[in-house]
């Protein structure tokens, strides 16, 4: 098994080139389909070009780097598109950790790899758009109608995807053998370890919901206690309540988040008549994510009864487990093994990426580097330079490997 001719240094001088389109600090500020998101994806383009490598840019943004050359081919990839002020590796390490391996690979006549950065994964019209199109997960009528906060669509935004190059029909997903992401963690186990890899083996599922509890709006001043129906006192209640219904259902990788409070009329004098929470729960076994979800619903409805109160469950996002293809994870495994010996782990991942959406068209899997402190989705996101490197090592060790099967 011929290893690839990757060059760590030339990866992270790239990163760091990447990093300053869009920097604001520490951070960076790259929004899908904004100024710096589309003179970064032109970037892209360029590297592409000079890698051997044929572009394409597809009707979403969605940038693809292909080598010449017949049959299936292995893509590597990610997205660089950012939060509102994000990290400078969320995303980006794995596009230009695929573009490393794509241009060493083409450089040295090895198997053929190619590079993606797949669009708007961050959210700002909703979350992992770019690829939920690609793979079909979702229709472009759809995507069109989604819009972001300031109620721009993303069937205007997208028009800016003729700025970074002409726009063509992306390569089906049948023109790539498999998928692999690396990714850094977002969160703390790595680096708490002390561990450099982490081979993922799901991606957990989601369940949500927003729990509305409705009450009636009276005077702060006149309404006797015993007499109010006071929808933030049930609130409360269910706070405490809803963690102590999960605990014997749960295991230590196991979130739950109520991340949004709502109070109706929200005015200091006034007994509130209504108060909504977004519920959020991730996990990756599917049954316990459904005891989950039920055991949450029950709990509302206690609450509600005792309180004097009704209570409604809008459904918001739901996704189901994700698992890795089992013959990449175990390749990414030995890999990880020989560059990185007791100093990895397998795991699963607790947020969404790109790949939930792959991983139904094509075997997919990803590779986590450790995130300092467990920090992203901030300006202080950081990885050590080593650990990208080795992180770098992993994957073109699994790339040969993948060809060599």
């Amino acid at each position: 098994m011929t290893p690839l001719p990757i060059d760590p240094d030339r990866m992270l001088r790239d990163l760091d080139h990447l990093r300053g389109i869009g920097a604001q600090g520490t951070g960076v500020a790259r929004m899908a389909f904004s100024a710096a998101d589309i003179a970064a994806r032109r970037w892209l383009v360029q590297q592409i070009v000079a890698a051997g490598l044929q572009p394409v840019v597809d009707a979403c943004g969605n940038v693809f780097g292909v080598p010449p050359g017949d049959g299936p081919c292995l893509l590597v990839g990610s997205h660089s598109d950012t939060q509102p002020l994000g990290g400078w590796l969320d995303g980006a390490y794995g596009v230009i950790a695929g573009l490393e391996l794509a241009r060493a690979a083409r450089a040295s006549g090895a198997p053929r790899v190619a590079v993606v950065s797949f669009q708007d994964e961050e959210g700002r019209f909703g979350g992992v758009a770019g690829s939920a199109v690609w793979s079909g997960a979702m229709s472009m009528a759809d995507a069109d109608a989604q819009t972001d906060g300031d109620g721009v669509s993303f069937a205007q935004a997208r028009r800016a995807a003729a700025e970074i190059a002409p726009v063509s029909d992306a390569p089906p997903p049948d023109a790539f053998a498999a998928y692999i992401e690396p990714h850094i963690e977002q969160g703390p186990a790595l680096d708490t370890a002390g561990q450099a890899i982490g081979v993922v083996d799901a991606i957990v599922g989601v369940r949500s919901w927003t729990i509305t509890f409705t009450g009636q709006a009276n005077h702060a001043g006149t309404t006797p206690m015993p007499l109010r129906r006071d929808a933030v006192q049930g609130l409360g209640r269910y706070i405490p309540a809803l963690n102590a219904a999960l605990a014997p259902l749960v295991d230590a990788r196991s979130v739950w988040t109520l991340g949004r409070i709502t109070v109706t009329p929200n005015a200091p004098s006034v007994v509130p008549g209504q108060a909504s929470v977004s519920v959020q729960m991730r996990d990756s076994d599917p049954a316990r994510l459904d005891a989950m979800h039920a055991a949450a619903a029950d709990c509302a409805r206690a609450v509600a009864a005792d309180a004097g109160l009704t209570v409604e469950a809008t459904p918001g996002l739901s996704l189901d487990p994700t698992p890795m293809d089992a013959a990449l994870v175990a390749l990414l495994a030995r890999a990880a093994q020989a560059q990185a010996p007791d100093a990895w782990r397998q795991m699963p991942s607790g947020a969404l990426h790109d790949a939930c959406n792959v991983a139904a068209r094509l075997p997919a899997a990803m590779l986590f580097v450790p995130s300092i402190g467990g920090i992203s989705h901030n300006p202080d996101e950081d990885t050590r330079r080593a650990d990208l490197a080795t992180g770098l090592r992993v994957l073109a060790d699994a790339a040969a490997g993948w060809a060599a099967r």
